[in-house]
């Protein structure tokens, strides 16, 4: 078996523990996954108590955030202000792990 695709080969050399980590999400195929949960997990801090407060359910689904609100006026901000809530998500876990976010 080629070591390239066999998750459980083992490298020469140590490796510092995040990279390792990063290396097994890679050969496990679960890279995305990983940052979808991270990022729902990370939420309150992303948006502050105020909007955390409000959030009844956080979840992705399809590269799409989806947020659901108990607060009608936070929901309206929040939709306005998307662009810098997308821009805070791109900054703290990269390009590409959510695509939209959809407030209900």
């Amino acid at each position: 078996m080629n070591n390239k695709y066999n998750p459980l080969s083992r490298k020469k050399e140590a490796a510092p523990l995040e990279s390792a980590f990063k290396d097994l999400l890679k050969a496990y195929r679960i890279e995305d996954k990983f940052q979808e949960k991270s990022l729902v997990q990370a939420w309150p801090k992303l948006v502050g108590k105020t909007i955390a407060d409000r959030t009844t359910s956080v979840f992705v689904k399809e590269k799409k955030l989806f947020v659901k609100l108990s607060s009608g006026p936070i929901k309206k901000e929040l939709m306005m202000n998307k662009g810098k809530v997308m821009a805070l998500i791109e900054n703290q876990f990269g390009k590409g792990v959510v695509d939209d976010l959809v407030c209900f």
